[in-house]
């Protein structure tokens, strides 16, 4: 910057040689603060995408848990020993294990949306009636013993115990052969 041989009187020379000097300092102040913005920018995008993947990893992990509890799930549902059957309030079969399928003998697919009630033989029907009225109405587990069967053909002889739960007011039904019992019983 030197001043020697400028006429400082000459109000627009003067005006343009401070915007030009005005213009310098800007550009090196811009260029600081664009370096510095750039840098914190650079540093957020990296702390962003850790968080990122420690988030997809928690997920990762979240995933591997429901997945063993799925697992968990299938095996003590669907392989049981004992029939596990979920009805809506008219009876219709909504969802039912491998075992239940058996006792009815049918495949599981086909007695979906299936009525309970047409399983049931027909001596046993008023204890069911009953016994499916006091589960709704009690709010309580309810159990009984009726004997299985349709187109009087016996299936076999179960005991059965049922509760209504849930927003859906679902009735949850587990259901044992007890056929091989009570003849062990009667001899």
């Amino acid at each position: 910057m030197n001043n020697v041989g400028m006429d400082f009187t000459d109000a627009e020379m003067l005006r343009k040689k401070a915007e030009e000097q005005l213009k310098k300092k800007q550009k090196k102040i811009d260029k600081a603060i664009i370096e510095q913005d750039a840098k914190k920018l650079l540093h957020e995008l990296q702390v962003h995408q850790i968080e990122l993947e420690l988030q997809n990893e928690e997920l990762h992990q979240a995933y591997e848990t429901a997945e063993t509890a799925l697992k968990k799930y299938t095996l003590l549902y669907d392989f049981a020993p004992m029939g596990y059957f979920t009805l809506d309030k008219d009876g219709c079969i909504c969802e039912l294990n491998f075992t239940g399928a058996e006792l009815l003998g049918d495949k599981r697919f086909s007695l979906i949306n299936s009525n309970f009630k047409l399983f049931v033989s027909d001596d046993s029907k008023p204890v069911f009636n009953e016994f499916f009225r006091k589960v709704y109405s009690s709010n309580a587990k309810e159990l009984c013993e009726i004997k299985l069967g349709y187109n009087n053909n016996p299936l076999c002889d179960v005991y059965m115990e049922g509760i209504v739960t849930g927003d859906e007011h679902q009735c949850l039904l587990s259901v044992i052969d007890i056929t091989e019992f009570k003849k062990l019983k009667s001899h």
